[in-house]
C-alpha cells in the first residue's frame, strides 16, 4: 500500500460533513504527524441556480466570505487557518451558533480587523476561486475532496459520527488503500431508515445554526447569503 504524509482537504466550512470528516483528519494527523493542507470549495457555487448571483457578486456570502477570511490567514500561515477552521467549525457544527453572521465572524477571530482585511481585498475572492476550480477540473462535486500528492484524488469518507484512536488509523489506511487503486471509482454504502434518523440527530446542531434552505443534490447540500 502506497504510503502518504500529506493531504489537501478540500472543505467549505458550512457543510456539515466536511466538518466531520475533518474532526478525522485531525485526529490520524495527531497520530500519524500527517500534513493538512486546507483548502476551500464552494457548495454554494456548484449548486447555484440560474438567475442567482455568484457568492463572489455578494457583498457577503456565508460560505464563501468566511473561505475569504480563511484565505487571508493562510497566506500567513496554514496553522492560522487550521485554528479557525476548527473554531468555526464547532460553534456551527457542534453548538448550533451562527459563523457565518458577520458579526459573529468578527467575535471569533483573535484580530477582529482581519475580518475587514480580508473582505476589502478582491484577491481572497481569487484564492477561493481557484480553489474551488481545482475540485471542478478533477471532476469534483462537493465536499470533503482529498488530493493526495501522487495525483489521486477521493471524494469522502462521509461521516457523521468521526471514529478516533486505532478506529481513525483503520479508516485511513481505507481511504489510502483506494487512493492507491486510481480505477476503483467508487465504493458506498446505502442507507437505510436507520442510517438516515442517525445523521438527521447529529445534524441537529447544524440545522439550528444555519440561515439558509438546503437543497439537496445528491449528497451535495447548497448555502445562501446575503443578496
Amino acid at each position: 500500500m502506497t504510503s502518504y504524509g500529506g493531504v489537501d482537504f478540500h472543505f467549505d466550512p458550512m457543510c456539515p460533513f466536511a466538518y466531520q470528516t475533518s474532526v478525522w483528519i485531525r485526529d490520524v494527523r495527531a497520530q500519524l504527524g500527517i500534513t493538512i493542507n486546507w483548502r476551500f470549495f464552494s457548495l454554494e457555487e456548484v449548486n447555484r441556480f440560474e438567475g442567482k448571483k455568484h457568492p463572489w457578486e455578494r457583498d457577503w456570502s456565508y460560505g464563501w466570505s468566511l473561505m475569504r477570511i480563511g484565505a487571508f490567514l493562510r497566506r500567513t500561515d496554514m496553522a492560522l487557518l487550521d485554528d479557525w477552521y476548527l473554531r468555526i467549525g464547532e460553534a456551527l457544527h457542534m453548538r448550533g451558533e451562527k459563523p457565518h453572521d458577520p458579526a459573529v465572524a468578527r467575535e471569533m477571530l483573535h484580530d477582529p480587523a482581519v475580518l475587514d482585511q480580508a473582505i476589502s481585498d478582491p484577491t481572497t475572492h481569487d484564492e477561493v476561486r481557484t480553489d474551488h476550480q481545482r475540485v471542478m477540473d478533477a471532476g469534483g462535486f462537493g465536499v470533503p475532496t482529498l488530493f493526495f500528492p501522487d495525483g489521486q484524488t477521493l471524494f469522502g469518507p462521509v461521516l457523521v459520527d468521526p471514529p478516533t484512536g486505532p478506529e481513525a488509523l483503520r479508516l485511513w489506511d481505507v481511504v489510502t488503500g483506494m487512493a492507491s487503486m486510481p480505477h476503483v471509482y467508487e465504493l458506498q454504502r446505502p442507507k437505510s431508515p436507520a442510517d438516515q434518523a442517525l445523521i438527521a440527530q447529529h445534524l441537529q446542531p447544524y440545522l439550528s445554526g444555519r440561515d439558509w434552505v438546503s437543497v439537496n443534490r445528491g449528497e451535495i447540500i447548497d448555502f445562501g447569503g446575503t443578496q
